[in-house]
């Protein structure tokens, strides 16, 4: 072949790869997952469920609102692997919480709750606490900023969505 051809092979070969380049960057995303992770309390196990469900919900052996949100987290890029992800906290509502959020989204309405007492009556704790703490306390701000610490990679931990 002559010089010319593999100039012109090495031009084409360059300008896909760019043109792959451009469209894996400004290709459009899918947007945020409408599905979360929860956790059913009696089974100890992970289930799925709609991102907008209000904790706590069924469960997934019964009737029982034993499900709570759960954040779910893995190393940067590894949050399709299983054996890679692991719940850093569970987050429920109070009952009466619960119970105005419910009420809110049935009429359409804002909640009959102000902000600073619904933020006080999210409950959060770790999977191995029997204890739940309110998200307006001490304790419940270190367990949702506790699992933010980079790892040996220098990087900090991805969340996870289903």
């Amino acid at each position: 072949m002559k010089k010319q051809h593999f100039q012109w092979i090495g031009i084409v070969v360059l300008m896909a790869a760019a043109g792959w380049r451009l469209w894996v960057a400004f290709r459009p995303e899918s947007g945020p997952s409408e599905k979360a992770w929860y956790y059913d309390l009696s089974e100890k196990k992970l289930f799925v469920a709609d991102r907008g469900s209000i904790p706590p919900i069924r469960g997934m052996n019964d009737a029982t609102a034993d499900g709570v949100r759960a954040v779910v987290v893995a190393p940067a890029g590894k949050c399709d692997d299983a054996d890679a992800r692991r719940i850093v906290y569970l987050e429920t509502n109070a009952p009466e919480l619960k119970q105005a959020l419910d009420a809110a989204r049935a009429s359409g309405t804002e909640p009959a709750i102000s902000r600073g007492q619904a933020q006080s009556l999210r409950l959060v704790r770790r999977v191995t606490d029997a204890e739940w703490f309110s998200l307006a306390t001490a304790e419940g701000e270190r367990i949702v900023s506790e699992w933010v610490v980079p790892g040996a990679d220098g990087q900090s931990p991805a969340v996870c969505t289903p």
